[in-house]
């Protein structure tokens, strides 16, 4: 079916939700929950990471919501939001059933932390979520911000500081394949090891070819267009990503690294950083829905 306007029954609020136009009943899917970041609504998120454009050829569910609190920016923050999240992992496990694969969060900066935070303290999101990619939300070993990272102020408005993770997390404490993207600029460097590659006894990283796009994302901080600065994010335009993966994971977890090189914080993925993203996690290993669904029955 075509994008909808989703409504969350227990508290009126709407999100959206894509699938496969001609998806026959029973059919495998892949469910995604994407988070946007803070400041940012679910339309913004849906046209910075738009796995709608993957839904056909990758057999995807995606749940795209925006948070309730507006001041003083939107973010996820609260016991609403977390209910609101976990009433439309219900939805969509309810409507499709043992046809969901696997089921993903992926979020971008705020979102990414929040993603992060359920896996680690939510045993809702921990018994049922197969993988985490954080879109420049953090890293498992964590990657050291670029120097004076953070978005340029505007004018008449209060300086608007990134959000702040502790070092030591939260970092999830679930069974999870992992995706960490960011854009060059927002780092200092990325690290050659991974705290999650070794819980899972992966081999040493190992790049894989260049992901080459000649076509820019779609949106990027138009607030700040023609103040902002590399770090933050520039205008959308192609580009190329690295991508690193850590092989023979157990239980074949998927464990990468993919750096957008010349990019920052917001200018939105192009489409084939957007494909690679989406076929790695379709390609990585499911089954937590269906596992919870059996031993309930």
């Amino acid at each position: 079916m075509p994008s909808i306007a989703a409504v969350d029954e227990k508290t009126g609020r709407k999100f959206y939700l894509d699938d496969p136009d001609d998806l026959k009943a029973g059919e495998e899917v892949t469910f995604i929950l994407s988070l946007h970041g803070g400041g940012s609504v679910g339309a913004w998120q849906r046209a910075y990471f738009p796995t709608v454009d993957c839904k056909e050829r990758h057999r995807l569910v995606i749940a795209t919501p925006s948070a309730a609190t507006k001041e003083p920016s939107r973010r996820w923050v609260g016991e609403a939001d977390d209910q609101h999240l976990h009433n439309i992992v219900d939805f969509v496990l309810g409507k499709y059933g043992d046809a969901v694969r696997s089921f993903w969060l992926a979020g971008h900066s705020q979102g990414g932390m929040t993603s992060a935070r359920l896996l680690a303290e939510d045993a809702f999101f921990k018994a049922r979520a197969d993988g985490w990619l954080s879109l420049s939300g953090g890293r498992i070993g964590p990657a050291e911000r670029a120097p004076g990272f953070g978005p340029p102020p505007l004018p008449g408005r209060p300086p608007m500081t990134p959000p702040a993770r502790p070092p030591g997390g939260p970092w999830p404490d679930a069974d999870l394949s992992f995706i960490f993207a960011v854009g060059e600029h927002e780092i200092a460097s990325l690290p050659q090891t991974s705290p999650w590659a070794e819980r899972y006894g992966a081999g040493p990283r190992e790049r894989r070819p260049d992901v080459v796009d000649d076509q820019p994302g779609q949106i990027h901080d138009t607030l700040r267009d023609g103040r902002s600065n590399p770090g933050w994010g520039l205008r959308p335009r192609p580009g190329v990503a690295e991508v690193w993966v850590y092989p023979n994971a157990r239980g074949g977890r998927l464990i990468a690294d993919v750096v957008r090189k010349d990019k920052g914080h917001t200018e939105g993925l192009e489409p084939n950083v957007t494909e690679t993203l989406v076929a790695m996690m379709v390609a990585a290993p499911g089954g937590k829905v269906r596992a919870l669904r059996a031993r309930a029955a």
